[in-house]
This record gives C-alpha cells, structure tokens and sequence, in this order.
C-alpha cells in the first residue's frame, strides 16, 4: 500500500489530500461549502453538506492520484473542533444544522455559569475557560432549543459528535461513534486528568452522557470504512489545532507552532504535564499515540485572523483577492496611525470578550484603503504576539522560535512584523499542508505504515526564516498603540 489518505475538515472548505511515504503530496481535492449566519453573532454549517463534500473531495483526490482504495494504507482525519453536530441515532439525521465554533449564541449562557460559580471547577476539570466558542455549551442550546430533542437525548435516541465524529459515523454507516483526546479536551465534558467524560460537566452543562461519543487516542484503528471508501481503515484522528502541531514536528516540550487559518490558533508541546494557566490560555490535550502516554499542550486561540483579509475582500471590496492585501498594504510606508481590532465575533485568547466588536481607530482624513490594510495584517500578529507572552508566562519557557503554517503564513510581510513584534525568529514550514500531515502520520503509525516518529521528524523541513529587525523601543511603542485599540473594542455590547 503506498498511499495514505487525509480527510481534512475545515470551517470554510472540505479537502482530501493522497499523501506517499515521503510526504509527498500526490494528489488534492478541495470543496468550499455553505456559510450560514441566521443572525449576528450566529454561524451554522450544513452537516448533510459537510459529509457530501468530504466523501465527494476523497473520491476527487484519489482519482486525480490515480489510486484505487487498495492503494491506501489508512485514512486520517483533522477536523474544525469545536463545531457541534447533534444526530438521531436511528436515521443518521441531523436535528439541526451545526453549530460552528465561531457562533457566540450561547454567551449568555455563560455569562449564568460564571455568575453561579462554576468557572474554576470548569478550568480545573477541563483546562477550559467558560465560553461560547466550545462544544457544550452549544449541545445544551440544541437539546433545550429543538422540539423535543432533550426527551430524544435523555431515551437516548440522539448522538452528540464535533465533526471528526459525524464524519466516522457516516464513514461507518453509523456502526462506529467514537472521538479522539485531542477534540474530546475542546467540549467542557471531558475531565483532562482523568481522560473522562466527567459527571460533574455534565451536570453543570446539564447535558446526558448517553448522547456521548466514546473517546479514544488519537492513533488507532477506530473501525473500516464503507461504501466509497470501502474497507479502508480508520487509524487517525485529531483536531486540526492538534494535527498542525504533530505535521509540524513539535515533538518536544517547548516546541510551538502557530497556524494562520479563518482564525490563528498557538500551541506549545508541555509534554505529559497538563499545565494550568494563570494568564487565560487553555490547557488542551495535544494527541494521544496508541498506549502511549498522553502529550498535553497550551493552546491560545484567536478567532478573527484571515478571515479579516477575506473581510476587506468580500465585504469592503477593497482587494478582488486575498493575496492582493500585501500589495496594497506595502504601498504605504507605515499603517498612518490606524489600527484594527477585527473583533467581529468577540476576541478569544488571551482576553474572552464575547462583547468586543470589530474596531477601527486612529482613522484621519489623510487614511486609506491601504492603512486600513495594512494595520488588518498587523493586527493578526498583534493577536498572536498576545497569545505568545501569555504561553511564556505559563509555561516559562522563552520560546527559540515559532514555527508557522496556515494561509496567511504565505504572506512575508504579515510573518516579518510577526518576528519584529515578537521578538524571535519566526520558522515557515516548507509544507503548508501541516494540518492535514497531523492527521495522516497519526494513521500511519497505527498501522505501521511509519514505525515511529523519528520518520516524521525527518520529514520536517523549513522554507524560510524571519529574523526580528524592529528595536524594542519600536516594539514597545507599537504595543502600547494596539493595547489602546483593545481597550476601545472591548466590551461593546452591553
């Protein structure tokens, strides 16, 4: 078997990729699906929609290879994590579209969990902070907002997954529910010292254990797949935050990684010690391989990234294409005093304002379109840099270097102020498919396709590194500007 196949599972888009032995990219596949935003603040997807396009892109990529099923060794999947897809157990059907991670719904909610108490048994028991953008809070909307589904879930007819499990359930005709560590510790229902759905959780999200997957590590064979995919089997899982950090080879304690996607997520390998943060970064489980023992990581999440270039595409029309926003932002020296706070789903890590709202200041007669870009671009490595003195001061580690993937990491100006403003090289991967490779090494090692994970690290390589050239006063001053824009976006709506 030469092949392996990565189902990678996105916010925006499904993609295949066939992967050979040497990392190579034989083949890929990609399908953008619907959007759905009912109201402001709500985003759905379409989980019939997601499963079409994912099973219609693996078919794509493995024709476009030139490979038969018998070709593959296994199937890995990484997913968008904390989008929640709730199912009849009987019919397959959904009883609601998706939830998607972005969809800040469920803040009041939250905003009652903290004001009962629960904020420090739920850090202490999930890692987590109490917020909208994870899975549980958004189960107990659907069970309490669909008619009759909290009967249905409590006879046990309904069947609670993030989309790595919807995908499996239907890859399996529905014989198979399980879930991986990595997307389990992204619920609020998973107990991280324990690796358990914990009834404490439960009770507070008051959400029945009988709609739960199993959760197994990240590295085995969860069972085979039928139908287009028939006899192929299923041996990886991991979110896709997770699976970047494994495709990016980050091994070692210490090692980060930080990927450019619809928004920017951080996280650095703390080994097999589950570090509690004291500055609002989550304390996630990063993978689990086969018997071994579970890797633990720190994970700042950042909600609006690319998907504020996509922003100055599609709603301001001020570029046609993504990779127009360099081009425009270059033809100014500077950003001219404007500074962006792209809040438009309230900001994640390290501040969890669900009332922030996307800002603009410091505009002057003399701004243009191209100001404006350019302090959009600044603004995602103000967002990361955030995340990154938080993740220092947690685990105390200076960090040598950060390792990048994702779109936007194509985008040397954006990484060159990255490493100004943080103060350390910033390391572009030679493979821009990190995520997707998380996903497929995992599967490869379940069935020995690899034999251990000195492979992969071989594997690794850089394409370009970006040393910091900005003095610290520079940094500094520019720091206290964005700090000064943070504090005008921050709590908006009352």
């Amino acid at each position: 078997m030469k092949y392996l196949l990565a189902l990678d599972q996105g916010t925006t888009s499904s993609r295949a990729l066939v992967v050979d032995h040497d990392g190579k990219v034989v083949a890929v596949a990609q399908k953008e699906f619907t959007q759905i935003f009912p109201q402001p603040g709500w985003v759905e997807h379409d989980p019939k929609e997601i499963w079409a396009s994912q099973i219609g892109v693996a078919a794509d990529a493995l024709s476009h290879a030139g490979a038969s099923i018998k070709d593959v060794a296994a199937i890995g999947i990484t997913n968008q994590r904390e989008t929640t897809v709730v199912w009849d157990r009987k019919t397959g059907e959904p009883i609601h579209n998706a939830i998607v991670w972005q969809d800040r719904r469920t803040a009041p909610f939250c905003d009652k969990l903290r004001a009962a108490g629960h904020a420090k048994v739920i850090q202490e028991k999930s890692g987590l902070v109490i917020d909208a953008y994870f899975s549980g809070t958004k189960v107990n909307w659907l069970l309490d907002n669909v008619p009759g589904a909290r009967e249905k879930a409590n006879r046990g007819e309904l069947a609670f997954g993030t989309v790595d499990s919807w995908l499996i359930w239907k890859l399996t005709d529905g014989a198979v529910h399980v879930t991986d560590e990595s997307n389990a510790s992204r619920t609020l229902f998973l107990n991280l010292h324990t690796k358990q759905w914990d009834d404490e959780l439960l009770g507070i999200l008051n959400v029945p254990r009988s709609v739960l997957p199993e959760v197994h590590s990240s590295s085995e064979v969860y069972g085979k797949a039928k139908g287009t995919l028939e006899g192929i089997p299923i041996a990886g899982i991991a979110g896709d935050q997770q699976s970047a950090l494994f495709g990016q080879a980050c091994m070692k304690p210490g090692m980060a990684k930080n990927t450019y996607g619809t928004g920017s997520f951080m996280l650095i390998n703390t080994g097999n010690e589950a570090v509690p943060s004291k500055n609002n970064l989550l304390t996630t489980i990063a993978w689990r391989v086969g018997q071994e023992k579970t890797v633990y990581a720190l994970e700042g999440s950042v909600f609006i990234t690319g998907a504020v270039v996509q922003w100055l595409r599609d709603s301001l029309k001020v570029i046609r294409t993504s990779a127009e926003v360099e081009e425009l932002a270059l033809s100014v020296p500077d950003n001219g005093g404007v500074y962006f706070v792209p809040a438009f789903v309230g900001l994640g890590a390290p501040h969890w304002d669900a009332y922030a709202r996307g800002t603009i200041v410091g505009l002057t007669r003399g701004s243009t379109s191209a100001h404006i870009a350019r302090a959009a671009l600044e603004a995602i490595a103000y967002q990361v840099a955030d995340v990154l003195f938080a993740m220092e001061a947690d685990s105390g580690v200076k960090l040598a270097e950060l390792r990048v993937d994702g779109g936007a990491a194509g985008n040397n100006h954006l990484m060159q102020f990255q490493a100004d403003i943080l103060g350390i090289p910033v390391v572009r991967t030679a493979n821009p498919e990190a995520t997707a490779f998380g996903s497929v090494y995992l599967a490869g090692l379940a069935v020995g396709f690899y034999k251990s994970t000195d492979e992969i690290v071989a594997q690794w390589a850089s394409d370009r590194t970006f040393e910091p050239k900005m003095s610290a006063d520079q940094r500094q001053k520019l720091q206290a500007e964005w700090n000064k824009a943070l504090g005008r976006a921050k709590g908006w709506l009352s």
